[in-house]
């Protein structure tokens, strides 16, 4: 027993615990067909009970490949990139593969380090946030030789396959809705821009739908630090301050729109009659507010799952095409903060 403890076990100790050859094992922990179920049953509780884990860099150096899908992500202290992971998952979780995250915290230096320590691994593919990546990364990313699935957004060129919504459309829906409920004064605040490209867009989406109705954005304010109530607040009263004949406030995320609508309330302001807001993200968490912020739905656990499978699909079929642009479409949610035309 001592001398098991003090070194790895082997696929001989699950073969003198079970009984059976050590190629018998090797091939019911391969989940090889050609093994009857009693004696799969018989190398399984052994090995439970032994703890055996398989050494998977051993047969790695055989396949060249880990089952190992790397998933880089900009953050996970919103509530955005938990639901893409869950997306994740629920695929995964019936195959053999793996999930492992890597977080660049929008810093595209960042994003080629950890692009560069996950490929080194030789997963069998990659799911990353994004369209924009620095030279290096998309160089990396097309040398692989793996299935690669850019997630959130389809708004520019993919490097092979690409599930999201167009960031572009959706800030041009908010910006038609504002100009149908007849907002006028319209002020902007967003977090992690211009590193967010996903928020410049549906900026940029937005500013273009209220200049076709002849409006502009008088007041707007971006920061770098992450999406949180107590800066909605702070953001949002220091915008009133400087521009009071705001009529609308529009928010990159629904965490600091959930904080300027905490701040207009504890300030006797009439929402959406005075001012109007809306948010993005559609985050299930502040359904418990005493009003519901407008806000869009970006489709964040269904992105999740199609890029999953995406993956799946071609590992199993390392012939299939590319799936190009999967592009679903959010849902605008007026709530409580945005009038109805």
């Amino acid at each position: 027993m001592s001398d098991t403890k003090s070194r790895p076990l082997t696929l001989r100790d699950v073969s003198e615990a079970s009984g059976v050859s050590e190629m018998t094992v090797s091939r019911v922990l391969r989940n090889r067909s050609d093994v009857s179920q009693a004696t799969r049953e018989k190398v399984l509780a052994a090995a439970k009970q032994l703890g055996y884990v398989p050494n998977k860099i051993a047969g790695a150096l055989a396949s060249q490949r880990v089952n190992l899908v790397g998933v880089i992500i900009p953050s996970m202290s919103n509530m955005v990139f938990p639901e893409v992971m869950t997306g994740i998952s629920r695929v995964l979780e019936d195959t053999d593969l793996q999930p492992v995250v890597g977080i660049t915290d929008y810093l595209p230096e960042k994003e080629e380090k950890v692009l560069f320590e996950m490929l080194s691994w030789r997963p069998s593919g990659v799911i990353i946030a994004g369209l924009e990546h620095s030279d290096a990364s998309r160089a990396m990313l097309r040398a692989a030789g793996i299935p690669v699935v850019e997630i959130m957004d389809v708004d520019g060129d993919a490097i092979d396959a690409a599930v999201g919504i167009s960031h572009r459309r959706a800030g041009q829906q908010l910006g038609e809705a504002i100009l149908a409920a007849g907002y006028k004064r319209i002020g902007f605040m967003g977090t992690k821009m211009p590193l967010d490209h996903r928020a410049r867009k549906r900026f940029e989406g937005m500013t273009q739908a209220l200049a076709k109705g002849g409006v502009e954005v008088a007041d707007q304010e971006f920061y770098s630090g992450g999406s949180a109530l107590a800066k909605g607040r702070e953001m949002t009263a220091a915008m009133l301050e400087r521009t009071p004949d705001l009529d609308f406030l529009a928010y990159s995320n629904d965490m600091i729109g959930a904080g300027g609508l905490l701040y207009l309330m504890e300030q006797g302001i009439d929402v959406p009659g005075q001012i109007g807001l809306a948010g993005f993200n559609g985050v299930e968490l502040l359904q418990g507010l005493p009003k519901q912020l407008a806000t869009m739905d970006a489709c964040r656990a269904e992105i999740g799952q199609k890029a999953a499978e995406i993956i799946v699909k071609r590992i199993a079929n390392p012939d299939t095409a590319a799936s190009g642009h999967v592009e679903l479409t959010p849902t605008l949610s007026f709530g409580d903060t945005l009038r109805q035309s």
